[in-house]
């Protein structure tokens, strides 16, 4: 189902449009600017003051006070928090450890971005009810504090045989090309808009075996040096928080195939445009590299 399209002031809940022109007034929110800073600062001994540790970002919560208003319909307000509760109680959600639901929000003059919440509180007051007016409480947790861009952005990547990238003319003899025997290197580009580090999803598609993907500014690497993949068949490694798994194309767990010296927690993409290159081997040409990541921001 293709997601509802944003006006100023609105938020979609996990499907739900409310804010400016919804039956929801929007009357104030918090949790939007500054994570909460998870120190680690600790007293120096037999001195004054302390030692500066690092500061972690903590998850953001985040508070919305709203009112639904049908005025002379008490029933339509009870739908529009049933339709709340229902998207915030999914059980596919609630019950499945790293799942989330996303909060999509618009601002003036800014593009939509997200989050991925869980529900914290939903309370409404019910004295006035009968008005068609009920007061309403909400409360969500995002456990990663960022802020991401509303759409995906993604790029493929084929593996090359021409060991040069292509010919150059004119053309001189001996031309080589690689006979399968060593893993083909092909460079691609990714740009992360935003202004913070993006987590990417990686996704190889096979037949290739003796896989490594590097982000070539940071030098960082993800190698599966004993995986052999099959034609049809794909692995996915996600690296965003919250997740940080390598599965295989029907749901199994494939990280036994991460080498030792792969941090899958430290493989984001800086802000700009990085290079990327993979190396497999492959004899057919058809291996690709598929790379999705949504732009990172630090502020709405």
């Amino acid at each position: 189902m293709p997601e509802p399209e944003l006006e100023d002031w609105q938020y979609d809940v996990g499907g739900v449009v409310i804010g400016a022109g919804t039956t929801v007034n929007v009357l104030g929110t918090s949790g939007l600017g500054r994570p909460p800073v998870r120190e680690s600062d600790v007293d120096q001994p037999s001195m004054d003051g302390q030692f500066a540790g690092p500061d972690y970002w903590a998850g953001r919560t985040i508070q919305i006070d709203a009112a639904v208003k049908t005025p002379g319909d008490p029933a339509a307000a009870q739908d529009v928090v049933a339709a709340l509760q229902a998207v915030t109680d999914a059980a596919d959600v609630r019950l499945v450890g790293g799942q989330g639901m996303s909060l999509r929000i618009k601002r003036p003059g800014r593009p939509v971005k997200r989050l991925t919440v869980r529900a914290r509180r939903l309370d409404p007051e019910d004295e006035q009810i009968i008005h068609g007016y009920m007061p309403l409480d909400l409360e969500f947790l995002a456990h990663d504090p960022g802020f991401y861009a509303d759409t995906e952005s993604v790029t493929e990547l084929p593996l090359g045989w021409l060991t040069g990238g292509g010919f150059a003319a004119p053309v001189v003899a001996p031309i080589f090309v690689q006979d399968g025997t060593v893993a083909a290197d092909r460079p691609g580009w990714v740009n992360n808009q935003g202004t913070a580090d993006a987590w990417p999803v990686l996704r190889i598609f096979g037949p290739c075996a003796d896989v490594t993907i590097r982000h070539v500014a940071s030098g960082r690497i993800l190698a599966l040096p004993t995986l052999n993949l099959s034609a049809g068949r794909w692995i996915e490694l996600d690296t965003r928080p919250g997740y940080r798994t390598v599965t295989w194309d029907n749901g199994g767990n494939a990280s036994t195939y991460l080498s030792p010296a792969s941090r899958i927690d430290l493989f984001s993409l800086p802000p700009g445009t990085s290079e990327m290159r993979w190396t497999a081997f492959d004899s057919t040409n058809t291996a690709r590299l598929r790379v999705t990541w949504r732009d990172a921001y630090t502020a709405l």
